[in-house]
C-alpha cells in the first residue's frame, strides 16, 4: 500500500491527496490491527517481527518525505526521523548478532502514534485546502488540520520530542553493544 500511496500523492491534486489520506489511514490501521491480532491469536512469527516494523518505518518515512516536499515539515525533522529509524534498526541488528533483544518500548509506540497523527493531519489539510470549497464538514477539517491551527504543529513537535527521547532510550539500552570489544 505504501508504493500506491507514494504514486498517488506524487500526482498533486486534491482528489489524489484524498485517496492518499485513505490509503495511508488504512495502511496505518491495518498495521496496528495485524500486530494486535498476531499477538492475540499467538501468530507472532520471526518474519512478522522483522516485516511489521520495517513496513511501518517505510510508510511513515515516505509520508514525512512527502510532507517535507509539500512544505508541511522541516527537512531536518524528516532527516531526524529517518536517522533515528536507521539507528534503531542498526542497534537491533547488533543486538541480534550478540544474542540479545532490544524490545520496543511504550515511548516508541507513542512516537509512532504522533508521527501518524501528523501525517494524517497533513493529508487532511492537503485534501481539504485545495480545489473547490468542500462544504461545512470540509471546512471543519480544513480548520482543524491547518498549519496555522494547533493539531498539525503540536503533533509534529510531540513526534519530534518522542523521536529524540525514544532514540536516546535505545542508545542507552544498547550502550553495552556499542562498546569496542
Amino acid at each position: 500500500m505504501t508504493a500506491i500511496f507514494i504514486a498517488v500523492v506524487s500526482r498533486h491534486s486534491d482528489t489524489n491527496y484524498g485517496i492518499g489520506l485513505v490509503l495511508f489511514s488504512v495502511a496505518a490501521a491495518s498495521d496496528w490491527l495485524d500486530g494486535w491480532l498476531a499477538r492475540k491469536l499467538g501468530l507472532v512469527t520471526p518474519l512478522g517481527k522483522l516485516m511489521d516494523p520495517l513496513v511501518d518505518k517505510i510508510l511513515v518515512c515516505s509520508a514525512f518525505v512527502f510532507m517535507t516536499e509539500r512544505g508541511l515539515c522541516p527537512v531536518w525533522v524528516t532527516a531526524l526521523i529517518i536517522g533515528r529509524e536507521f539507528l534503531v534498526t542498526g542497534l537491533r541488528q547488533i543486538a541480534v548478532e550478540a544474542g540479545q533483544v532490544l524490545a520496543a518500548d511504550r515511548l516508541g509506540k507513542w512516537k509512532t502514534t504522533f508521527q501518524l497523527t501528523f501525517c494524517i493531519t497533513g493529508l487532511v489539510w492537503l485534501t481539504f485546502s485545495t480545489g473547490k470549497p468542500p462544504g461545512p464538514i470540509g471546512n471543519w477539517f480544513e480548520n482543524l488540520a491547518s498549519p496555522d491551527g494547533w493539531l498539525l504543529p503540536i503533533s509534529l513537535w510531540i513526534a519530534v520530542a518522542l523521536t529524540l527521547i525514544s532514540g536516546w532510550n535505545y542508545i542507552w539500552s544498547g550502550r553495552n553493544l556499542l562498546k569496542a570489544r
